[in-house]
């Protein structure tokens, strides 16, 4: 059976997490002097805690060599999955680690995305696992997945990822966007972009991004769906209200809510939410 490794970024739960029996090599994320290890010593609710009483926006780092060393130990087959290599390093420092160990059993992929569309490309990897395909037939077979991947979020405020310098296009607009809820989409070639920008209420803002998933419907992977967020009370409520909005138009096998993880969460903020899916 194929080790199906992935990285905090894919924002997949805990419950997840141990279903389809997935490692996941967390992410740094520094926070003054301070260094946390995404999902292990950080939650996405500590993060903002500290953030609001420090005052400190975070950083985030790639795992370390030693981290990649120490989850890539499995005897057989690895896949790994990583966050998009336009979006973070991880990818290359993954690289790095597998040529030094001179493996020829550990496959890197680049996800060209991030947070829970990897998530779909790791359980979609996991199951191919558990149905006993080698690491070739899963590699082939997500290669071709990877550019049908849909992820989009709304962002309510733009201080995080301005301050954070995380996205040039964001950074050139942010002067006339800052009044301005914008949906924030996953380009084709695996960088971020603005999709569209919504001047209204958040509600205006959620039923944008249900009409972009709307357009897909023809072509839709029904299998799963996740609605993914920067958990607050009210994200709880958005959660619900995007899942019901989904259900009006169309059946899914599942719809399933996760948090996004401190590493994707210290580039967006709290009442950060998103859609994100496969297309066939």
């Amino acid at each position: 059976m194929v080790k199906i490794i992935a990285d905090s970024c894919s924002d997949l739960s805990p419950e997840l997490i141990k279903k389809y029996e997935i490692d996941i090599v967390p992410l740094d994320v520094l926070i003054g002097d301070t260094n946390y290890k995404d999902g292990v010593t950080l939650s996405t609710n500590r993060l903002f805690e500290l953030v609001k009483t420090t005052g400190l926006l975070p950083k985030t780092s790639a795992p370390s060599i030693a981290a990649f060393q120490e989850h890539f130990s499995h005897r057989g087959e690895i896949i790994y999955l990583s966050i998009g290599s336009k979006l973070s390093a991880t990818f290359q420092t993954a690289l790095l680690v597998k040529d030094g160990l001179n493996r020829e059993d550990i496959f890197i992929l680049d996800s060209s995305n991030l947070s829970t569309g990897i998530g779909l490309l790791v359980l979609a990897a996991a199951e191919m696992s558990a149905q006993g395909l080698d690491a070739k037939t899963i590699i082939d077979r997500i290669n071709l997945l990877i550019p049908k991947v849909r992820t989009s979020f709304v962002i309510d405020t733009l201080d995080y990822i301005y301050k954070g310098g995380r996205c040039s296009a964001i950074e050139l607009l942010v002067g006339s966007l800052l009044k301005i809820r914008p949906i924030i989409e996953v380009k084709p070639d695996g960088s971020l972009g603005i999709k569209r920008k919504i001047n209204g209420s958040r509600n205006k803002a959620l039923m944008a991004m249900v009409e972009d998933f709307s357009r897909d419907l023809s072509s839709l992977d029904t299998r799963r769906v996740f609605i993914t967020h920067t958990l607050t009370d009210d994200g709880i409520t958005d959660a619900q209200f995007l899942k019901s909005e989904i259900e009006k138009i169309t059946s899914v096998d599942e719809i399933l809510f996760t948090m996004a993880g401190a590493t994707i969460a210290s580039h967006c903020r709290p009442e950060t939410i998103g859609i994100l899916y496969l297309v066939k």
